[in-house]
């Protein structure tokens, strides 16, 4: 009977020590993954914002190719004023979008659940 004893509680034992080996291994490669997912989150970001000016040097392109043709302030006026334009229209839109999506609640889901409930009592 000892000899059964034992061997359940080297059974035991090499259970938890690879459980434990398991454990390990997944704190290690969820690590080395996050690490990963970080850099290429800060290099997102980083081209994010290398977009960001070279949207800006694109406008004052175009302001300096109206500058050719009038004043510098006119040009930059009215480069201003379709940024402006296109942010309302975008503004616009994003507000139409949000109001499709209200109310926050899954109202057809709600009624069909109700629906299902009635016909389960009626049953």
């Amino acid at each position: 009977m000892l000899g059964l004893a034992a061997r359940f509680q080297e059974i035991r034992t090499r259970a938890t020590t690879l459980a434990r080996l398991q454990l390990e291994l997944v704190t290690l490669e969820l690590k080395r993954k996050g690490k990963a997912l970080a850099i290429a989150a800060v290099l997102a970001i980083v081209a994010l914002v290398v977009v960001l000016y070279a949207i800006g040097f694109i406008f004052a392109a175009a302001a300096a190719g109206i500058a050719e043709a009038l004043p510098l302030w006119a040009a930059l006026l009215i480069v201003a004023v379709l940024l402006l334009l296109t942010a309302a229209l975008l503004l616009y839109l994003a507000m139409r979008s949000a109001r499709k999506a209200a109310p926050a609640r899954p109202v057809e889901a709600v009624e069909e659940a109700q629906k299902t409930a009635q016909v389960i009592r009626d049953a």
